[in-house]
């Protein structure tokens, strides 16, 4: 029983790592507004970007990448502790091999649903693409430096940013699942590249319609 409440534990420090408001915290700080308030009323770089500048965006965008990488690496050092804690005895039938990737890729899940559903913005957010990147980065570099080639050069002809983060989403998930990867971490991907998709419905609806802004066109539409 220890076990499993140190496990669920784990999961629930991942969530809180994924749910760190940056782009909340950034507006409060320069300009002292809430950011949900303006723009596309994300807490995402992309609307930090529109609202309060490209710096800001930047730190932003690095810290939100550097959440999603933590919750990973916390997860992969984490379980393997509990395992080898004397005072906390695993069930017998789960082993350490099998068992880390699973708990690595739930870590990964739960960091996601924290940076687009945070529990101290009353679960607002932003739509979790680059706390994936940071997710995708950490388990696999080489799927994450794929999804981020395509959002470059996707955004680099297009500007569009949801575009971008949608198809380096499905990139990802490509990927993922061509190459030689644990299953939970596929799962993982597949999971978490689907939700980033849902977290855009807003943006596929505008882009339907074609008015989706483009990057140097000011805010987006409400």
């Amino acid at each position: 029983m220890v076990f499993w409440i140190a496990s669920v534990a784990g999961l629930v420090i991942a969530y809180l790592l994924g749910s760190t408001p940056t782009g909340y915290w950034a507006g409060k700080l320069l300009k002292g507004i809430d950011i949900r308030e303006h723009g596309s009323k994300s807490t995402g770089a992309t609307n930090v970007l529109r609202t309060l500048g490209k710096w800001p965006a930047l730190v932003v965008l690095l810290v939100d990448v550097l959440k999603g990488a933590g919750a990973i690496v916390f997860a992969g050092w984490f379980y393997p502790w509990l395992h080898a804690s004397s005072s906390i005895t695993p069930p017998a039938a789960l082993d350490l091999p099998s068992g880390v990737p699973w708990a690595v890729g739930l870590a990964g899940l739960a960091a996601l649903l924290g940076h687009g559903r945070s529990v101290w913005l009353n679960f607002t957010g932003g739509k979790s693409a680059a706390t994936g990147l940071g997710v995708l980065l950490a388990i696999s570099w080489p799927v994450g430096l794929g999804a981020a080639a395509v959002f470059g050069a996707v955004l680099a002809t297009s500007r569009i940013v949801s575009l971008s983060s949608m198809l380096a989403a499905v990139t990802a998930i490509a990927l993922i699942c061509g190459l030689e990867q644990p299953l939970p971490y596929r799962l993982l991907v597949i999971a978490g590249g689907l939700y980033v998709i849902v977290r855009h419905r807003a943006n596929i609806q505008r882009l339907l319609a074609g008015t989706e802004p483009r990057l140097g066109q000011g805010n987006p539409v409400r």
